[in-house]
């Protein structure tokens, strides 16, 4: 073999070996990903809260969805499992401040990491969102609208259920999909200052248009600070007729604090109508003790595209014994 040969050859050894060096990071960057999302969502409008006789015209954030923004990824480890995380905060987009509130931690809608398999199901450890609240909205015509949505606000903002949305220190456990069931349960460990853990279980079962939930919590602490005693329960369902989506929810509340318990119904539908949706939905909390409450809520929710959409949405509020409450929105959400 020449000089030249073997120089020659020597390069193209190189060259290769250069190009495999360079192919194994690629390689192991298909097996995993990582993928910036979020959600603004602004609108403008009146409200005049239940018992107040004034009406306030003002610049809303998230009256159809909180805004948020976070990161998630997966990697790839082979055999049907797979490593993933979570990192999501709420913002206030019409002040530009982070957060639900002004003390709402920076990761609050979600912050887990787990693992995942084919055939074992799924595991996240953190702060993880509770199957009551994706139940509530996923059988609502307004689906997670703190605003706007009857259930949403029956259930988490009307002083009936404690516990918030997401539970610290909590791990969650989502089965495989077993012919159209999916079992969830959840913990949140107990902390110092608190009344002890929190218990979830959730059952789901759809098939084709029909699609059903029933879901339990126990509630005694709110991150580490211990809040009234709250067992919960939810039945809900809903079924696509294709001209129609209609949705149904009963559920129970019963303080244990207090001594106080809670009915709370809802019944919504959603029309599908142009580009858009005609959206409406009932709601009742019916206390063993105190006033009973009534909202209702209709909107036109009109899609520019699949992550842009407009909505002109109005709200009556009532409380037994108190002026009537009232709210109109004309707001733009964005997914990105």
């Amino acid at each position: 073999m020449t000089t030249r040969t073997r120089t020659t050859t020597t390069l193209r050894r190189g060259m290769l070996a250069a190009a495999a060096a360079l192919a194994l990071p690629a390689a192991a960057l298909a097996q995993s990903s990582v993928t910036l999302a979020g959600l603004v969502d602004l609108s403008a409008g009146q409200s005049k809260p239940v018992g107040n006789p004034n009406k306030v015209w003002a610049v809303d954030n998230g009256n159809m969805t909180t805004s948020w923004f976070g990161v998630n990824g997966s990697e790839d480890l082979g055999g049907g499992l797979s490593a993933l995380f979570t990192l999501q905060s709420f913002m206030r987009a019409d002040t530009g401040a982070s957060g639900r509130f002004g003390a709402d931690t920076f990761w609050a809608r979600n912050a887990f990491v787990g693992l995942a398999s084919n055939t074992l199901g799924k595991v996240t450890i953190g702060r993880n969102t509770t199957p009551m609240f994706v139940t509530t909205l996923s059988f609502n015509a307004f689906g997670d609208s703190f605003g706007y949505s009857p259930s949403i606000r029956h259930y988490f903002t009307s002083g009936t259920m404690t516990g918030d949305s997401g539970w610290s220190d909590s791990v969650l456990y989502t089965s495989p999909k077993l012919g159209g069931a999916t079992l969830q349960l959840f913990i949140a460990a107990a902390e110092a200052g608190s009344n002890g853990r929190n218990h979830g279980v959730n059952l789901r079962w759809g098939s084709g248009a029909f699609d059903s939930a029933l879901s339990w919590q126990d509630v005694k602490k709110n991150g580490a600070t211990a809040v009234d005693d709250t067992k919960t329960w939810q039945a809900a369902a809903s079924y696509d007729f294709g001209a129609a989506k209609l949705f149904g929810q009963f559920g129970n509340v019963k303080n244990e604090t207090s001594g106080n318990e809670y009915d709370i119904a809802g019944l919504g539908a959603a029309v599908p109508v142009g580009a858009g949706k005609i959206l409406a939905q009932w709601g009742q909390i019916k206390p063993e003790t105190g006033a009973k409450r009534k909202t209702f809520s209709l909107g036109y929710d009109h899609f520019l595209s699949k992550r842009t959409d407009l909505y002109l949405v109005g709200m009556s509020d009532k409380v037994d014994g108190l002026s009537s409450g009232s709210a109109f929105s004309v707001g733009v959400r964005h997914r990105f």
